[in-house]
């Protein structure tokens, strides 16, 4: 969703459309698979300038320190992000149970309170926190959020209509 925003506001994405919509986000997943290895590969961070990039949290600890970076950080619900994964798993009839949702909850929350003590630390990094639940409650308030935070003058009114709460699925 905040891909989605950030695009319709007119930034452009670095993105190579690999993983399109499915059944799971109809809309796509505005991925760039180089992500995966920017522990060992980080040259296409230069591709990357004046665009938004979606890195998953695990990979933030390989962001170089030598860069500037803007941060927005999605939170979600730990309960609504368990049960979207489980449907997911289920509808690619992969495995699900093997970790009990306890138990991922707890490594899940271990590992983002590891993730922004580090972000917290690095000079280079500025993060702007943002509750996925507020942006589909009010994304007028939060489009206004991400335009002072970026300091770059994005279509609001674009960014609201971004946001589809029909994909607000996984509800807790």
């Amino acid at each position: 969703m905040m891909m989605k925003m950030l695009v319709a506001g007119g930034l452009k994405a670095l993105t190579d459309n690999i993983r399109t919509g499915d059944e799971d986000n109809p809309e796509g997943y505005f991925e760039f698979e180089r992500v995966k290895q920017l522990g060992d590969d980080h040259s296409w961070l230069q591709e990357a300038r004046g665009k938004c990039v979606k890195i998953v949290s695990s990979f933030l600890k390989h962001l170089p320190p030598d860069l500037v970076y803007k941060i927005i950080f999605m939170h979600r619900n730990i309960d609504e992000v368990l049960a979207s994964q489980q449907q997911m798993l289920v509808r690619r009839r992969e495995p699900t149970g093997t970790i009990s949702d306890e138990k991922m909850r707890q490594t899940f929350e271990r590992h983002l309170k590891d993730v922004e003590l580090w972000l917290t630390a690095q000079p280079n990094i500025t993060i702007l926190d943002v509750n996925y639940n507020e942006v589909v409650a009010n994304p007028s308030r939060s489009a206004q959020m991400i335009n002072d935070f970026l300091k770059i003058d994005l279509e609001p009114d674009r960014m609201i209509a971004a946001v589809n709460k029909n994909l607000y699925r996984n509800r807790r």
